[in-house]
């Protein structure tokens, strides 16, 4: 079965290694990529494919709302979640907005393979790594580097990105990734409630 397959990925270095994976796959015809959730709406304004690789972590907007998004404009477009993030709390959020599975960025061309083919053919894919997660307890923390917990003892402390880049010798986009990471590791809307986890989770 050939599937129509379509990128939504902020890092060139992604979309170029999953596509240089794909191109040549006589089931797969390749779509093309956006760089955001903007991009991505626009292109699907003009096209559909079958099925979207979709990042979780996009400058513009969540690929967990983005996905909700796409499934109630366009039903006959099937998404995969596509992260570094194995968290129990992310994975159950993209597939109750609608993804048809998730895919982990470190997945060779045979588990993408196996994924897009299932989605393509209205099934639910779970690679190996991420059905473990999801049997896991809710109750186990995100793993959080040594860096990021301090971004969090500084985020809790009331500190701006330009102070806690100053604080710890890191450029001001440095400090956002490792925010945009904790959010999306606590599964937290906003700053409050990171803070609000970090406390109840002991990290801070």
């Amino acid at each position: 079965m050939k599937a129509s397959v379509f990128i939504v990925d902020d890092h060139y270095m992604v979309i170029e290694g999953i596509r240089s994976l794909l191109q040549n796959e006589k089931d797969i015809d390749w779509m093309g990529h956006a760089t955001n959730a903007a991009s991505c709406l626009a292109f699907l304004k003009q096209q559909q494919p079958d099925v979207i690789l979709m990042d979780i972590s996009m400058p513009d907007k969540s690929g967990i709302d983005l996905c909700k998004e796409v499934r109630e404009k366009y039903p006959s477009v099937f998404v995969l979640g596509l992260s570094t993030f194995n968290q129990q709390a992310i994975i159950r959020n993209m597939i109750d907005n609608g993804a048809s599975g998730y895919v982990l960025k470190n997945a060779d061309k045979t588990e993408l393979l196996e994924a897009i083919a299932a989605a393509a053919s209205g099934k639910t894919y779970m690679s190996h790594e991420v059905s473990l997660s999801l049997r896991e307890s809710d109750s186990s923390l995100p793993p959080v580097t040594r860096r990021e917990k301090e971004v969090l003892q500084l985020i809790a402390e009331g500190l701006t990105n330009a102070e806690i880049a100053e604080k710890l010798f890191i450029s001001i986009p440095t400090v956002n990734t490792h925010r945009k990471s904790l959010l999306e590791k606590f599964d937290a809307k906003n700053t409050a409630i990171l803070v609000s986890k970090g406390i109840k989770s002991g990290l801070i």
